[in-house]
């Protein structure tokens, strides 16, 4: 495919970079630990941390899961929420020349069970609140070393303490647990504080993530993003963030909105490393949907950047606290992990002055592989353009290019772009193309400029009597309806059509009737397209992440039509 796209891209974005300007994540943490010391890396609660108490705790740490005697190469877990000790172990693992294994903290026993053992992680850093979980399957699984954490651990006496009272004895969010052998987080870093740190000598092509897909294709599996790859897309986002960083007075750090999950790559790499590139500080919120919470956090604070989901920009711009927040210097909303809604783009550009910006991309490209230009006055409802150094293409089932307008599979080819799954050499055949295209399992078309637009997954797709329907347009459709929150459609057996489309809505106004809704479709949906039940409920299922799990939908409630 020509690319067209490289004639949107805006002044100042170049085509290629050099994305081997690092010879590794390490020495690319290291660079910044040294070059922004007295600078804040994050906020919490009100506690700002430098990057030199950052580098300072990450190195402690490290020395200490080097005299756990592990093998170059280990692999190590994290099961955190957002909290300062999640950037600190992240930077140990990796500098001791351990690999990451993000894990969901909300996973269940057998989840946690799976991710362990595939992984064959040696040592996991867990938050206490999900220590039980891990007390489960500890037995059955590989992982020898735990070291565990409380939410305040970081926060310094008195507040760690008050902090950590209340979600014990208050709150009551940490369950009983029994974890023999267990160390402590403060306890490791002062025990390695006093010990030996041997540099790793890890190079772009060592692996440095194990990042789990959500599953929702099937079995969880692991994607292996090598050094290379993260650097890689750090530096492509960098690139591309440019025209809207030229907005930040001169001399200003920049400073980011961390409500994304840093387990979810979206989150690691768009806030955690690109903040540590940039010389940013991220406000970590370790749980986005309490946004009371939310909101009192950013209070009072300035802040520039802020990438995150339909689901969470939605429920923000809807909630009466929203404005108690300074949105004014806020130059990039950034929206991604599942298609914003122009319901949602609209009401936000309204309320703060700041369009989303959609990109695009997965757990197997470290995640970015498209984004609209920063300096856009608008949504756009498309994914927007390829990053440097990508090219995209649009591909039929049996692997031809498909012509401008035309649907087909986006495969993605870069330096961004997984080395494959862990140890699944059979899943990474059927995903990579000869010739380096990632087949993405998204359907898309792009137009005569360039600009990609997904249409949908292709498992999501319904066939209504041999015609295609994409789920994410009828949503797309019924959210803009006054009176709707939110919705989702699946694809429900038909007797008739072979499926039929099931629309589940969650209202913002109650007195909105099943009648209203199909009134609603007549006038904007083909006949095909239209919902055949309508289905009324109070929230839809999703992941951590915002994401709308349809399979859910689907397989809970398969009403037939």
């Amino acid at each position: 495919m020509e690319k067209t796209w490289l004639k949107q891209y805006p002044q100042g974005v170049p085509a290629n970079i050099d994305v081997e300007q690092y010879p590794s994540l390490v020495a690319l943490l290291d660079a910044s630990f040294a070059r922004f010391a007295a600078l804040p890396a994050y906020r919490f609660m009100g506690k700002a941390f430098t990057f030199a108490q950052v580098d300072e705790a990450s190195r402690a740490l490290a020395a200490y899961l080097q005299s756990l005697g592990l093998a170059k190469g280990d692999r190590v877990a994290i099961m955190m929420p957002n909290v300062p000790q999640y950037p600190v172990a992240v930077a140990a693992i990796l500098r001791a020349g351990y690999v990451v294994v993000n894990v969901n903290p909300l996973y269940t026993p057998r989840e946690l069970e799976h991710q362990l053992k595939d992984s064959g992680s040696k040592a996991i850093v867990i938050v206490e609140n999900f220590a039980h979980v891990l007390q489960k399957v500890l037995a059955a699984v590989p992982t020898k070393h735990v070291i565990v954490t409380a939410l305040g651990d970081m926060l310094g006496f008195p507040k760690r303490l008050i902090v950590n009272t209340v979600v014990r004895k208050v709150k009551k969010m940490v369950p009983a647990f029994q974890l023999p052998g267990a160390v402590e987080f403060n306890q490791a870093l002062a025990r390695g504080a006093g010990m030996a740190f041997t540099p790793a000598r890890v190079g772009l092509d060592d692996i440095a993530v194990l990042q789990y897909t959500g599953g929702t294709t099937g079995v969880s599996k692991g994607a292996v993003l090598l050094h290379r790859q993260l650097v890689a897309n750090i530096l492509q986002a960098e690139a591309w963030y440019q025209p809207a960083l030229k907005k930040i007075p001169a001399g200003e750090q920049i400073v980011t909105v961390c409500a994304l999950p840093l387990y979810h790559i979206f989150g690691f790499n768009t806030n955690m490393m690109l903040g540590m590139r940039m010389g940013g500080c991220n406000i970590l919120v370790a749980n986005p949907r309490d946004l009371p919470s939310v909101f009192k956090e950013l209070a009072g604070v300035k802040f520039h950047s802020f990438p995150a989901v339909n689901t969470l920009f939605n429920a923000m711009a809807h909630h009466p606290g929203f404005a108690s927040v300074d949105w004014s210097h806020l130059v990039i909303s950034v929206g991604g992990g599942m298609a914003v809604q122009s319901a949602t783009a609209k009401l936000w550009l309204e309320k703060t002055g700041c369009p989303i910006v959609e990109g695009y991309g997965l757990s197997e490209t470290s995640p970015s592989a498209t984004c609209n230009p920063v300096d856009s006055i608008a949504y756009s409802g498309n994914i927007g353009l390829p990053m440097p150094n990508t090219d995209l293409t649009l591909l039929d089932d049996d692997g031809n290019e498909v012509p401008v307008g035309s649907p087909g599979e986006i495969c993605i080819r870069g330096p961004q772009v997984m080395a494959g799954y862990w140890q699944r050499a059979d899943e990474t055949a059927k995903v990579m193309t000869a010739d380096g295209f990632f087949r993405s399992g998204d359907i898309g078309v792009v137009d005569e400029r360039g600009y990609f637009k997904i249409v949908d997954r292709k498992k999501d797709m319904i066939l209504v009597s041999g015609f295609n329907v994409y789920p994410n347009e009828v949503e797309d459709v019924v959210t803009q309806m006054p009176g709707v929150l939110e919705c989702a459609a699946v694809g429900v057996p038909d007797a008739k059509a072979g499926e039929a489309v099931k629309l589940v809505i969650v209202r913002s106004n109650p007195a909105i009737t099943e009648a209203d809704v199909r009134k609603y479709c007549e006038s904007q949906l083909t006949g095909y397209k239209r919902p055949k039940v309508v289905e009324f409920r109070t929230e839809l299922p999703k992941t951590p992440v915002g994401k709308i799990l349809r399979r859910e939908l689907r397989d809970k409630a398969p009403g037939k039509a």
